[in-house]
């Protein structure tokens, strides 16, 4: 069973991949159709897609580094391991989509984090490549926030493959060309509802964190409705296509505050409070 759900993993991940790549071959007619498609929105697409290399090239070193902590976990501290079945796999994709919108909103409201999580923030634009836009280490707090998940008794490989299933279905919800879905807008993660997660406007900042089900963005008070379109990107206006920029963007203004800093409380606060805390 566990081999199967690894293989339907797979499976889920290449439909989502190839709905992704159809997606983004429709935006790009879509903008030529339109006379958009400039050079300034091509950069922008370049500077999305290039934070794949250094994410990449650290994931690979995550993955592994998860896996074998999961793995020690698991044999060392815990001595129930949850049976393998279709209600189990379908348990662990709710508490991965669970564990994933804790992860996601604390990458917003813990500066260090949201150094990482800023990466996929900082496009002006909302197509299927600002999808792909992580930073370099996101990784990190990800492993760190399934492990619950390995404590409860899920196994190490369980945990892992679904967590890769609630990443996969957020690949077509980076689009403007699907509008609002009806009764499904209600339980699912849509576009129109990642659209107003994307948005810097005041009354969208911080909302809609769901991976799959929009529910607990419903049921923790951090649910928006999509209202007027969003303007995209940060609030602090981050308007560069430079690879190097878009990849460590928060970083120098971290280590600027840091520096300045009057004494450890007020650096442990730049570092754990929210991105906006001033002393």
């Amino acid at each position: 069973m566990t081999q199967l759900f690894e293989r339907l993993t797979g499976q889920i991940d290449e439909v989502f991949f190839v709905i992704g790549i159809a997606m983004f071959a429709i935006e790009i007619a879509e903008a030529l159709f339109k006379g958009t498609l400039r050079r300034k929105k091509m950069l922008e697409m370049l500077a999305s897609a290039s934070t794949q290399i250094p994410y990449l090239l650290v994931e690979i070193t995550i993955t592994t580094a998860a896996y074998g902590v999961f793995w020690l976990l698991n044999e060392s501290l815990i001595s129930w391991t949850i049976p393998v079945s279709a209600w189990t796999l379908v348990l662990a994709v709710l508490a991965a989509d669970f564990i994933y919108y804790w992860e996601h909103r604390i990458a917003h409201e813990v500066r260090i984090l949201w150094t990482q999580h800023a990466v996929h923030h900082s496009s002006r634009d909302l197509n299927i490549i600002t999808g792909v836009r992580f930073g370099p280490l996101e990784g990190i707090w990800s492993m760190i926030a399934h492990i619950p998940l390995v404590l409860a008794g899920f196994p190490p490989e369980i945990v892992i493959a679904s967590s890769i299933i609630v990443l996969a279905y957020q690949t077509w919800l980076h689009t403007e060309l699907i509008g609002k879905l009806g009764p499904l807008e209600w339980v699912l993660n849509t576009p129109s509802h990642h659209r107003v997660h994307h948005g810097s406007d005041a009354k969208y900042l911080d909302k809609n964190y769901a991976g799959i089900l929009i529910v607990w963005d419903r049921l923790f008070g951090s649910f928006q409705v999509e209202e007027e379109r969003p303007r995209y990107g940060l609030t602090s206006d981050f308007d560069s296509q430079n690879p190097m920029h878009v990849w460590f963007s928060e970083l120098p203004p971290l280590w600027r505050d840091i520096r300045r800093a009057s004494n450890w409380g007020e650096v442990w606060m730049r570092l754990f409070a929210g991105p906006g805390w001033k002393p």
